[in-house]
C-alpha cells in the first residue's frame, strides 16, 4: 500500500469523515484543527440518501438514523401557506432513506468517535505552518513547533481554506452569491415531518425536524453586505424577513420575541476549484474545493463522499499521482452537478419579484417533481469506482 499514514486538515464534517475512512483502510491518521474542542459551527444539517450512503460506508449510519429523523420528499409551499407540491424523494434505498435530518453537533459527535475509533489522533488549536513535498512524501511544520512526515495531505479545512491558498495559490478565493442564511433551533412543530419550504418574494423559508423533539429553521435572503449583523439586532432583522409569511413561519416569527436567541447567520459563498485539486502527495477537498449553496443540502454530502473516495483510491495498488488523479476524475462531474445546480436555484429565487411570483408558483408545480427526479436519480448512483460495486 502506497499512503501508510496521513495528515487530515480540518475536523469538521469532512475531516473526520475523512480520518474514519482512512483509518479504516488501515492508514494512520493525524487530524490537526484550528479550533478548540467543541466547536461545531451551525445548527441542523440535512443527510440525504447519497450521503447516508458514504455513512454506512463508515460503520455509522444506524447512529445517524437513531440520532436524527428520516423522512421522505420535500413539501413546497407559498407564502400564504397554501401547498404548491410534495416533491417525493429518489434518493436512498432498502437499507438507506431518502434524506435524515439532525443536529450539527450530532454528526459531528458520531464522526468524532468513529475517527477516533479507526485509530486517528486528533490535535487541536493547531495549524499547518509550513508543508514541503519532496515527491516521495511531506514534511509537515505545525504552529505548536512539531514537524512530522506523512504519505499523504488531505486538507478538509473549509470554504475559508488556507491550505488551498498555500497548494493551489491565492486567486482562487469564495464568491460571495448576494444572500445570506438564518438558522435557530427550535422545538418540533407536530406538522413538521419533512422538510418543508415557504416562497416568497426573494425569501425563501423552510423548517427541517433533527429529532422528535426538535427542528431548525432556515431562511435565505438577499444581503447587500457579507458583514454578520450585531448580535443584539439578529432577532428583530430576522423577524422583518420573515414578516411575508403566513402558517408555521409566522408562529417562527412571533416566538422571536421570548426566543431571540442562538440565532446563526451565514454569509453565502461559492468556491469552484478546477481541476487538478491536488499538487504532489497534497489534496483539497470539501468545501476547500467546491463550497456550495445550501439549496440542495448536498454540501456536507459531498464532502463525505470525498472522504470515502479518498480512501477507496488511495489505497489501492499503484502510484498516489495515478490515485488522486482518478479520485479528482470520479468526484468533479458529481460535485459540479450540485454547484451548477444550487447556483442555478439561488438565482432564480433572487429575482422573483411580487409580480412574477405566481408564474414562479406555477413553474414550480409544474416542472419541481420531474426536475428532482432528474437530479436525484443521477445522486442516487453509486458514487465509488464501479469495480467496487
Amino acid at each position: 500500500m502506497g499512503v501508510a499514514n496521513a495528515l487530515v486538515v480540518g475536523a469538521g464534517i469532512g475531516g473526520l469523515a475523512a480520518a474514519a475512512a482512512l483509518g479504516r483502510k488501515g492508514v494512520d491518521v493525524d487530524v490537526v484543527e484550528i479550533r478548540e474542542p467543541g466547536s461545531v459551527l451551525g445548527v441542523g444539517i440535512n443527510q440525504p440518501g447519497n450521503a447516508l450512503r458514504a455513512l454506512d460506508a463508515l460503520g455509522v449510519l444506524d447512529e445517524v438514523l437513531a440520532a436524527g429523523f428520516p423522512f421522505d420528499g420535500n413539501d413546497y409551499r407559498d407564502r400564504d401557506d397554501e401547498r404548491i407540491v410534495l416533491v417525493p424523494s429518489a434518493l436512498g434505498s432498502d437499507r438507506v432513506p431518502a434524506n435524515c435530518g439532525l443536529s450539527r453537533r450530532d454528526l459531528h459527535d458520531i464522526l468524532l468517535r468513529a475517527s477516533k475509533a479507526a485509530g486517528a489522533t486528533i490535535t487541536y488549536g493547531t495549524e499547518v505552518r509550513d508543508v514541503v513535498d519532496d515527491g516521495t512524501g511531506v514534511d509537515v511544520t505545525f504552529s505548536n513547533g512539531e514537524h512530522r512526515r506523512y504519505d499523504l495531505v488531505a486538507a478538509f479545512d473549509g470554504v475559508g481554506s488556507a491550505m488551498r491558498r498555500r497548494v493551489l495559490g491565492t486567486s482562487l478565493v469564495p464568491q460571495y452569491t448576494g444572500s445570506a442564511v438564518w438558522r435557530k433551533r427550535l422545538p418540533r412543530l407536530p406538522e413538521i415531518v419533512r422538510v418543508t419550504m415557504w416562497h416568497g418574494v426573494g425569501v425563501k423559508g423552510g423548517l427541517v425536524p433533527m429529532d422528535d423533539k426538535t427542528m431548525y429553521m432556515l431562511l435565505v435572503t438577499s444581503e447587500q453586505a457579507t458583514e454578520r449583523p450585531d448580535e443584539a439586532d439578529l432577532a428583530s432583522r430576522l423577524a422583518t424577513r420573515l414578516a411575508q409569511f403566513a402558517g408555521p413561519l409566522a408562529r417562527v416569527r412571533d416566538c422571536l420575541r421570548d426566543d431571540p436567541h442562538g440565532i446563526v447567520y451565514s454569509p453565502l459563498v461559492e468556491v469552484n476549484v478546477p481541476l487538478p485539486w491536488h499538487r504532489g502527495r497534497v489534496i483539497v477537498l470539501g468545501d476547500a474545493a467546491h463550497a456550495t449553496t445550501p439549496h440542495l443540502t448536498q454540501g456536507a454530502a459531498m464532502a463525505i463522499e470525498d472522504a470515502v473516495v479518498l480512501a477507496d483510491e488511495v489505497t489501492r495498488d499503484r502510484g498516489l499521482e495515478e490515485s488522486l488523479t482518478a479520485l479528482e476524475r470520479l468526484r468533479h462531474p458529481r460535485t459540479q452537478l450540485v454547484q451548477e445546480t444550487s447556483h442555478k436555484i439561488l438565482v432564480q429565487e433572487q429575482s422573483v419579484t411580487t409580480e412574477t411570483l405566481p408564474r414562479a408558483t406555477d413553474e414550480m408545480r409544474a416542472n419541481l417533481a420531474e426536475q428532482t427526479d432528474r437530479l436525484e436519480s443521477v445522486l442516487n448512483q453509486p458514487f465509488r469506482a464501479t469495480a467496487q460495486h
